[in-house]
């Protein structure tokens, strides 16, 4: 009995130890070969948004033209200059979307099982070859605003992502998070054009980038070679191509720009390697405090009160839960 109950807390404790600030604190120096440290918010970003921009509008564009005979109404409604772009197209022949991804970028990611022990699903690059700062894949999900209820889909969910200014991304692919996000999908459409993708809550996504979600924590035996990165769609972001982006906003009214994350590879990436992200942690004080994770379930309904240096010491909590499957048993959450 005493045993059993003993395994029951263990199990417990792994799971919640990463959410734990004392633990984290005590532990954070410990895998100092997981983290990335950034002296400041502002050098966050290792590519250019105008790259990131570049990069994804080349890789839509040929997914679109790829899909001529589904899309061939939906540029009826586009002027005639944009129009040409697309249907001066002499093979008419459909291609999987990976092998798209091949032509447009280099290369191609697939999920299959990771290489690390106990880590469930991972996501590698499987053709080609991934040139250091390329955009190698993005995270999916609901966007919800700091103000913004979801304490119901966070509950047993390790795939909500916080970013630096305390957006929220569900990039859960099942249960209520699934619900949610096809019907935030399905209400945002500007006449005949959608504004989001819902493949990615499927095993075969239109948009092959939009598989993030899996990409695991690096550990000591295995670095980093991409990181998280945080873009607002433009308002110039061309409408006949919003329909690959892999996130929605949780309110109808949202007065920002639509956010969306991206992975960066850190290094080049050669066929066959699995994409591993690593911690990102600020070290512009000298002795870092941390503050508690307000943005776990138990704690929703009532954020603690911090100070300012509290709040301007910590870089990132990216992940509101752990995710044993897809983490090796040890390795701290990303700040």
């Amino acid at each position: 009995m005493i045993k059993a109950l003993y395994k029951a807390f263990e199990v417990r404790w792994k799971s919640y130890r990463h959410r734990f600030v004392p633990w984290i604190a005590l532990n954070l120096q410990k895998n100092e070969r997981t983290l990335r440290q950034v002296k400041d918010r502002s050098r966050d970003k290792l590519v250019e948004d105008e790259e990131v921009l570049g990069s994804l509008v080349c890789l839509f564009t040929e997914l679109l033209k790829n899909d001529m005979k589904n899309q061939s109404e939906l540029l009826r409604f586009l002027p005639q200059a944009k129009r040409d772009k697309y249907t001066n197209v002499e093979d008419e022949t459909r291609d999987a979307p990976s092998a798209v991804m091949l032509n447009a970028l280099g290369f191609r990611i697939e999920r299959k099982r990771s290489s690390l022990q106990l880590a469930g699903t991972g996501v590698f690059v499987t053709r080609g070859r991934a040139p250091k700062g390329s955009i190698v894949a993005m995270y999916p999900g609901t966007i919800y605003q700091a103000d913004e209820p979801i304490f119901f889909q966070s509950i047993r969910n390790p795939f909500v992502f916080r970013c630096i200014d305390g957006v929220l991304i569900d990039g859960s692919d099942r249960a209520i998070s699934k619900i949610v996000y096809r019907s935030c999908s399905g209400r945002d459409r500007l006449g005949p054009f959608r504004l989001g993708d819902c493949s990615w809550l499927t095993s075969d996504p239109v948009n092959p980038l939009a598989v993030g979600q899996y990409v695991n924590n690096c550990s000591n035996e295995k670095a980093a070679n991409v990181c998280y990165q945080e873009y607002d769609v433009p308002e110039g972001f061309p409408l006949e191509l919003r329909q690959f982006l892999p996130n929605v906003n949780y309110r109808a009214d949202a007065q920002r720009p639509l956010r969306c994350v991206v992975l960066v590879s850190l290094r080049d990436i050669n066929c066959g390697t699995e994409e591993m992200n690593c911690t990102t942690y600020r070290t512009e004080l000298e002795n870092i405090v941390f503050k508690s994770i307000n943005t776990h379930p138990s704690s929703m309904s009532s954020p603690k009160k911090i100070n300012k240096t509290t709040e301007d010491s910590v870089h990132r909590y990216e992940e509101t839960t752990d995710r044993p499957k897809d983490r090796r048993p040890g390795n701290p959450p990303r700040f």
